[in-house]
């Protein structure tokens, strides 16, 4: 079988190496189209793949019409937002994504905003300290549980609001559970937003919750740009001048935002909260072990489709 890696921000070297060894070790071949600047390029790409490696790459309908012999695609990440999972079931394609491969390096990033945010962008004024504060995490997926792992170690008291019943992981990640989402947003110095982009989030965070925030509040979100209210949250921050937002999901109008509120916002200048070379490595590998799975006895343990 073909198997297509096709990345317009390619995975690190050794992560590309790690990917050739599994897919021929499992008995299949590797093509790269790396760094592509059209679609035309991937359009022409998978004409001949079994099965497709993307990390952040749109597929869409167009490109699925346009893999005849496609039977697998694996997104290198835990979203998969960028697939069309009807165009794909349409077809009889197997959809997957590598969960949890790219936590811990996305729960870094949190806390890499938050100490910066919290020492007023290092401009030689007096800052505040994480520990003895709280933060709630907005859904508890593999994100969640490694931010929880990291607060603990800071001192933080941590709690969160998930519609699932997860009593027993709560527990076992010494985590507090929220009554509702109302009273995690109240409650919480720090709100980390976790949750996945469907159509029941979308917009779902911005002004009535953001505004329910404590004193010296801060809204923290490496998920997706999709479930913030952008209009009501810049509401409250205009109306709130001590809450501050960071973002890993740059806006339109970020020089609006950046001109209107200072150091109050921070937006990474592209999605960064998978760009490690450790998080390039499992991610790729896993998809890579995934399809090989896949082709040799039926595995679909990761279908989200």
């Amino acid at each position: 079988m073909n198997v297509l890696v096709a990345t317009e921000k390619p995975f690190a070297a050794e992560a590309v190496e790690g990917i050739r060894r599994a897919v021929e070790q499992g008995g299949h071949t590797l093509s790269l189209l790396e760094k592509y600047t059209s679609k035309a390029q991937l359009l022409a790409a998978v004409a001949d793949a079994d099965a497709l490696i993307v990390r952040s790459d749109k597929v869409d309908a167009e490109v699925i019409a346009a893999a005849p012999q496609l039977k697998i695609i694996v997104r290198a990440g835990a979203g998969y937002d960028n697939v069309d999972l009807a165009a794909a079931s349409e077809r009889g394609i197997v959809v997957e994504n590598t969960p949890g491969q790219n936590s811990n390096a996305v729960a870094e990033l949190v806390f890499g905003m938050l100490i910066q945010a919290m020492r007023n962008n290092y401009d030689g004024t007096t800052g505040r300290e994480l520990r003895g504060k709280r933060i709630g995490t907005h859904a508890f997926g593999q994100v969640a549980r490694q931010v929880a792992r990291i607060a603990h170690g800071l001192g933080m008291t941590i709690s969160t609001y998930s519609p699932y019943n997860l009593a027993e992981e709560f527990r076992c990640a010494g985590v507090e559970k929220a009554p509702t989402l109302d009273d995690l947003y109240a409650n919480s110095d720090v709100v980390s937003i976790h949750i996945p982009f469907k159509p029941e989030t979308e917009h779902l965070i911005g002004y009535e919750l953001v505004s329910k925030m404590p004193k010296n509040g801060i809204l923290v979100n490496t998920a997706r740009k999709e479930v913030i209210d952008e209009a009501g949250l810049m509401q409250a921050l205009e109306e709130r001048p001590d809450l501050k937002y960071l973002s890993d999901l740059r806006p339109a109008d970020a020089e609006e935002w950046e001109a209107k509120f200072g150091n109050r916002v921070f937006f990474t200048p592209k999605k960064m909260g998978a760009q490690t070379a450790e998080a390039n490595i499992n991610a790729g590998i896993a998809a890579a072990r995934q399809i090989v799975s896949f082709f040799a006895d039926g595995d679909q343990t990761f279908k989200v489709n």
